[in-house]
């Protein structure tokens, strides 16, 4: 189901609890919602719909055919090549703002299987996915 957006600083700064499998049901919103905001979004925090879990989801264009994923969980667990960059947020005001990522991220996850998954991604799909879980963290840009 599509879910109202948070624009809240203040909601949208807390960190967000593990997710289990009780919140497979905000995943499933969480990226109805997304592809709902595709025309201006690629990523998006479960706190972004008001639930503060650690849930992401985002369009992955490190596969052939790009997709969309969704990861419960994600944790970064190597990282390399950090260079400044600008990026908007659809629950923040205002224009894109500066921040640093990396150009490389390992990311332990589990699926919406609950099935544990340690990938690699590079580029954008890794800058998208480093800015969700920021979200998750409560550091926004």
């Amino acid at each position: 189901m599509v879910k109202e957006l948070i624009h809240d600083p203040i909601f949208l700064s807390g960190k967000s609890a593990p997710a289990t499998k009780e919140d497979l049901q905000t995943a499933n919103d969480l990226l109805d919602t997304l592809i709902a905001n595709k025309e201006s979004c690629v990523g998006m925090a479960a706190n972004m719909i008001g639930v503060r879990k650690n849930i992401i989801a985002f369009l992955d264009e490190s596969e052939k055919k790009p997709c969309y994923t969704v990861m419960l969980n994600p944790e970064i667990i190597k990282q390399s090549g950090v260079y400044n960059t600008e990026e908007g947020c659809l629950s923040l005001l205002g224009g894109p703002r500066p921040c640093n990522r990396c150009k490389s991220i390992k990311v332990k996850y589990q699926t919406t299987d609950l099935k544990p998954r340690i990938k690699t991604y590079t580029g954008f799909t890794a800058q998208i996915i480093q800015h969700e879980i920021d979200h998750c963290n409560g550091i926004l840009i």
